[in-house]
């Protein structure tokens, strides 16, 4: 594989471990997608209609301010983003990331950690925020994820 970064959002730590092992399993860098306002638990409540990621998941044109991290992602060929999955979908903070850059040429793997849900409608979502890029189909992992797991997921990309 050529150079590639594997950026996250994690918003309880769990999407935060396998970001962590998914980095060393393909030899990335990696890079923690944060808000610009973190989220409370009353945010992530998504039983509560009110709560934040309720309304920011209700508009899919929502996109979450993120923290202004001089990121450069020229160099990199490959780009895995991850997440935990809201509503069978990215967090739509996942687009604010992706539209934040030229992503020409570059090859974008979703990957995502839930309780139960699989990947939903999450490339739909995400495609729109990918322009010029060859979004690849994502896959879900729990947190137990192994290093080896993740090493054979990786090689069965073929990038």
């Amino acid at each position: 594989m050529k150079k590639a970064l594997v950026a996250y959002f994690s918003a309880s730590g769990v999407t935060e471990q396998v970001a962590g092992k998914l980095a060393s399993a393909a030899h990335a860098d990696c890079f923690r997608i944060q808000p610009k306002i973190a989220y409370t638990k009353a945010d992530l409540d998504w039983t509560n209609k009110s709560s934040r990621s309720s309304v920011e998941m209700s508009d899919p044109a929502s996109r979450p301010e993120i923290v202004n991290e001089k990121l450069d992602v020229s160099s990199y060929d490959t780009i895995f983003i991850g997440f935990p999955i809201w509503w069978y979908v990215a967090p739509t903070i996942i687009n604010t990331f992706l539209e934040s850059f030229d992503l020409s040429g570059k090859t974008i793997v979703p990957f995502a950690t839930s309780g139960g849900s699989g990947m939903g409608k999450t490339n739909a979502g995400l495609a729109p925020s990918c322009r010029g890029a060859k979004l690849l189909d994502g896959k879900v992992f729990k947190m137990n994820v192994t290093a080896e797991e993740l090493a054979n997921w990786v090689k069965s990309l073929g990038i």
